[in-house]
């Protein structure tokens, strides 16, 4: 197959400069990773629903030598199952405030923020949304949080939004094709996320 593969999405030039840059991808969780709905029994137990081809898309960023995070202002087990299965370092949890909790964390890194990107869908994600060289929301995110986003994803939250964002990095560091084609071997087997 000669043809080079590409994202099935558009992304401007300029998002795509921004997104070569980015070495750490940090999400958060309710209305990005998921699609925003707390389901919570009887018991006071809260379950949330995942989208496994967004886990592959994280797993794949990882694999390429992009870093993954969590920044999320509500604390789950359900969450901490998820982030373990997908291999995911950086996890922070209970953020009242998430800037500070960014800014200690790109220190650590000792990354600048142009070399960061957040993907947000609320309000409460703003400050660092404002700071980061590639901030990307979801398509059915808050209307003030997307006039500030430099790229709105195709889909909404919950429902691959993070794998467009997974993917469009990818392509970004010209990664994309090669990734896909691993997939495209016969003797090679898929691991789903």
């Amino acid at each position: 197959m000669n043809q080079i593969l590409t994202p099935s999405f558009e992304v401007s030039p300029k998002v795509i400069a921004l997104a070569a840059q980015v070495k750490l991808l940090l999400f958060d969780v309710d209305g990005v990773l998921t699609d925003g709905r707390l389901v919570i029994g009887d018991d006071g137990l809260e379950f949330k629903a995942f989208n496994s081809r967004d886990g592959h898309g994280i797993k794949m960023v990882q694999r390429n030598g992009i870093a993954v995070g969590i920044i999320t202002g509500r604390t789950s087990r359900v969450v901490k199952h998820r982030v373990k299965d997908l291999g995911i370092r950086h996890v922070y949890q209970g953020c009242k405030e998430k800037l500070p909790v960014y800014q200690k964390l790109i220190k650590k890194l000792k990354l600048k923020p142009e070399q960061t990107a957040y993907v947000g869908d609320d309000v409460v994600d703003l400050p660092i949304m404002l700071r980061v060289g590639l901030a990307v929301t979801v398509q059915n995110a808050h209307p003030l949080v997307k006039q500030h986003a430099h790229w709105i994803t195709p889909n909404i939250g919950g429902y691959c939004a993070a794998r467009e964002v997974c993917d469009m990095l990818l392509h970004a560091h010209g990664l994309y094709h090669a990734e896909m084609q691993r997939y495209l071997a016969a003797d090679r087997e898929p691991s789903g996320g």
